[in-house]
């Protein structure tokens, strides 16, 4: 139980310093650059399958559009377990706990896990098993990358937050996919 507790600690202790590397010693003239990244993650997340049902409407492919409903859907399962998680865990955010930590955006409620990453990578994910494609693939996470450092980088998210954030995101899309696979599976053999 000693060594359960140290351990602990010592995570704390990592996540926070990473947090100082990243947002004390920041370069403060990326902040509007930042800033612009982060407030990317629910428009970009919103905006794909809306825009990807409209390109399946006016081509009437309905196999797009399936693949904007599977995109949208893990957009609101990830927003469902992110809510609920944020609700169990309640983790302060760390400019609430560390007066050294610079609040450079605005941000409420709590910190585990970062719902702006977990939305970035649950639609990079989405998007990439809809379009496995490297010129998808690539875009979609370095820009849910962005999202997530750039939450560090502006003092509202620790490390572990931003972490738990892509695995609950990547989480997300895939059990979405699996479900959907799961679903359509079952219709096909009713409809035998």
């Amino acid at each position: 139980m000693f060594l359960f507790c140290v351990s602990i600690v010592n995570a704390q202790n990592i996540d926070i310093n990473i947090l100082r590397d990243i947002n004390v010693n920041r370069n403060k003239n990326l902040d509007p650059t930042f800033k612009l990244v982060s407030k990317s993650a629910l428009p970009i997340s919103i905006a794909a399958p809306i825009i990807i049902y409209s390109v399946g409407l006016i081509k009437k492919d309905s196999a797009i559009k399936k693949q904007a409903i599977f995109i949208g859907e893990t957009f609101l399962v990830n927003a469902f377990v992110t809510t609920a998680l944020k609700q169990v865990v309640k983790r302060k955010r760390p400019f609430d706990s560390y007066t050294d930590i610079d609040q450079a955006i605005s941000a409420g409620g709590y910190s585990f896990p970062s719902g702006h990453t977990s939305i970035a990578f649950a639609t990079a994910t989405a998007l990439s098993m809809a379009y496995p494609k490297w010129y998808v693939i690539a875009p979609s996470f370095v820009w849910a990358s962005a999202v997530g450092y750039s939450r560090m980088h502006l003092g509202v998210h620790y490390p572990s937050d931003v972490f738990a954030g892509a695995i609950l995101g990547t989480g997300s899309a895939y059990l979405t996919y699996k479900a959907n696979k799961w679903i359509n599976k079952k219709r096909s053999k009713k409809e035998k």
